[in-house]
Parts: structure tokens; C-alpha cells; sequence
């Protein structure tokens, strides 16, 4: 970090999200939200500030066959 570098990590562990804490701003948390179409998963790939606060993971278990039914999921009804 004390060269300008810039990096970026993906990750599905919310604990790592406070290690932009230890950066003195140097670090921040940004997220992409999905929506579901046509029984998809889609992203707008515009990257928001913070952390994502809710998760999407029944939703992806649907869509992959894992469970069934939308009852599971509610967002996979909806199409934004």
C-alpha cells in the first residue's frame, strides 16, 4: 500500500470485510448487486460502497437445482 499500489479481493466471508478498517481509508469495502431474470442471476457490475447486507446464497442453491422451489428464495421472484 505505501507504493500506490491497487488491488481488489472477492470474498463470501463477511469477517474480512473489517480488514479495511486497519488501512487508516487506505481500504474500503464495495459490493455488486444481483437481481433475477428469467430464473438467472444477474449483476449491474456498478460497484456500490460498503458491504453487501444481505446474502444471496439459497438464492444461488435454487438456481443451481440444490433446492427447490422459489418459496426458498424469495428473490428469485423478483426482477429489478
Amino acid at each position: 500500500m505505501g507504493t500506490g499500489a491497487i488491488g481488489m479481493v472477492t470474498t463470501h466471508d463477511l469477517a474480512l470485510t473489517d480488514i479495511a478498517t486497519d488501512f487508516d481509508n487506505r481500504a474500503s469495502n464495495v459490493h455488486f448487486k444481483e437481481h433475477y431474470a428469467d430464473g438467472e442471476m444477474r449483476f449491474d457490475y456498478q460497484m456500490l460502497p460498503g458491504v453487501l447486507t444481505r446474502t444471496n446464497g439459497i438464492s444461488v442453491m435454487v438456481a443451481l437445482g440444490l433446492l427447490s422451489g422459489s418459496e426458498n428464495s424469495p428473490s428469485l421472484a423478483e426482477e429489478t
